[in-house]
C-alpha cells in the first residue's frame, strides 16, 4: 500500500478534518483538531508473517506505545457500532491488524473481520468518537476514509560502497531521531507538503522542493505558551505573502482565524508577521496562534 510505503509514523486525517487521537488516559481513541499534537502521531509496524504476501497488513502504535485495537466492547448498547482502544495486548493478534485500502485518493482501515475504523459525525455521544464498524448509510459511509499524511519517514541506512560504479545506495531519513543539533529542523517533523527528493551530491534533508521551509508550532492563547516537549511540524512554501501563508497554515492545521507569530529572541516575546516574509527563501520559525472561540468543536 504506497500511502503507507517506507512510512515510520503517519497522522490520519477525516472527512470531519480532524486528526485520530490517542487519549491522555492511555485507553481510548477520539478525534482532535490539533494537528501538531504528539497524541495525533501513530508509529508504523508491518505485519510481514502474512498468508497473501499482496496484501498489507498494518498495526499503528500510540504515543503510549499501546496499539490501536478494534475491541469486542459495543460502542453503545442496542448500536452495531464497537470502540476502538489503545490496549497492549498480552499476544499481537488480529485485534491490532488493520488493511489499508485504498479510495480515491484516501484510505479505508479494515480489520481482519471486514469492519473498518470509523470517524463518527453528530451529537453527543457520537460526536468525536471512533469505532470499527459497517456503514449501511450512505451519510456515513465518508465516515471511513482517512487522508494519511506521513510525519516520519525510514528507509535503508547506506552500506559499504563497492569499489564497481553503481547507483548510490538508499539514505536514511530520519527526522524525529536526528542526532544533528544544529540542523534548522531538529525535533521538528516534516510535513507530508514535502516532496523529498534523494540524490547522490546532496543530504536527505537538501532541497526538498522549490520555496522555503516554514517550521511551526501551534499554541491555544495569545500569551504564546506552549508545551516544551510538544512536536514541530514543517510545511515548504512559495512566496512571501503573510496572508497566502496564513491560509496554507490553517489547510495544514486545519484551524480557522489563525495567527501566524514569530519569537523575539530579544525578550522571547510573539509578535504577528505583518508584512511580507524575508526575501531569498530563507527558513523560518513561526508559532501559529490559536485565537479564542476560533474553533469549533
Amino acid at each position: 500500500m504506497e500511502f503507507f510505503h517506507n512510512a515510520k509514523a503517519v497522522r490520519l486525517k477525516n472527512n470531519h478534518n480532524k486528526y485520530l487521537h490517542a487519549d491522555e488516559d492511555e485507553e481510548t481513541v477520539s478525534q482532535d483538531r490539533n494537528g501538531s499534537s504528539k497524541n495525533n502521531r501513530w508509529t508504523v509496524e508491518f505485519v510481514t508473517n502474512t498468508v497473501d504476501d499482496s496484501i498489507t497488513i498494518i498495526r499503528l502504535k500510540s504515543c503510549y506505545n499501546k496499539y490501536l485495537t478494534a475491541s469486542n466492547h459495543p460502542f453503545l448498547l442496542g448500536m452495531t457500532g464497537r470502540k476502538v482502544l489503545q490496549t497492549v495486548p498480552p499476544r499481537l493478534d488480529s485485534s491490532v491488524e488493520w488493511e489499508p485500502v485504498r479510495d480515491g485518493n484516501q484510505v479505508k482501515l479494515r480489520t481482519r473481520y471486514g469492519q473498518w475504523l470509523r470517524a463518527n459525525g453528530g451529537v453527543p455521544p457520537w460526536r468525536n468518537s471512533v469505532t470499527h464498524d459497517v456503514p449501511h448509510r450512505s451519510a456515513t459511509k465518508e465516515w471511513v476514509l482517512w487522508d494519511v499524511d506521513v510525519v516520519d519517514i525510514v528507509v535503508q541506512s547506506p552500506g559499504p560502497q563497492p569499489t564497481a560504479p553503481q547507483y548510490p545506495p538508499q539514505e536514511r531519513l530520519d527526522s524525529f531521531t536526528s542526532t544533528e543539533s544544529s540542523s534548522p529542523s531538529a525535533n521538528w517533523a516534516i510535513s507530508p507538503s514535502f516532496s523529498v527528493h534523494e540524490s547522490s551530491d546532496s543530504s536527505p534533508a537538501a532541497k526538498i522542493e522549490e520555496g522555503r521551509a516554514i517550521y511551526y508550532h501551534v499554541v491555544s492563547d495569545d500569551f504564546g505558551e506552549m508545551d516544551e516537549n510538544a512536536q514541530g511540524f514543517c510545511i515548504n512554501f512559495k512566496g512571501n505573502d503573510v496572508n497566502e501563508l496564513t491560509r496554507k497554515l490553517e489547510e495544514e492545521t486545519g484551524l480557522k482565524n489563525i495567527t501566524v507569530c514569530t519569537r523575539s529572541p530579544l525578550n522571547g516575546n510573539l509578535y504577528p508577521l505583518r508584512l511580507q516574509l524575508p526575501p531569498n527563501n530563507v527558513t523560518m520559525k513561526v508559532v501559529v496562534v490559536q485565537n479564542s472561540g476560533s474553533e469549533d468543536e
